[in-house]
């Protein structure tokens, strides 16, 4: 089963993908946490597509954290002055993605 919010996913990780660098040339950690947080996001959500019961619940909810901790890096970055704000379509990307991803995780499992 292929979701609809799959592709989205796909868009928000090309459009963060060029900090990657800029972000590991000021922190080494901050740059790693959010390429981890990145990857963890499309491959919960594909696992999650094929699970059943709790399990699908559990990976919806890990891409769900795993998208807040990549914002969260973000706003990190930001507030340290390494990178400037995320632009409004950016930030749209990734309040449509998490909001889908908590209503898949806190969906009834079946």
């Amino acid at each position: 089963m292929t979701l609809k919010i799959y592709p989205v996913v796909l868009e928000l990780v090309r459009r963060l993908a060029p900090f990657l660098p800029v972000l590991r040339a000021r922190s080494a950690t901050l740059g790693d946490q959010l390429e981890r947080a990145l990857i963890s996001i499309p491959l919960n959500l594909a696992e999650g597509a094929y699970s059943r019961g709790k399990n699908r619940q559990a990976r919806y909810h890990t891409a769900a954290g795993s998208a807040r901790e990549a914002l969260a890096c973000f706003e990190t970055a930001h507030a340290l002055g390494f990178i400037g704000p995320l632009e409004p379509d950016v930030a749209a990307l990734f309040h449509r993605v998490i909001g889908t991803l908590v209503r898949l995780a806190m969906a009834p499992a079946r």
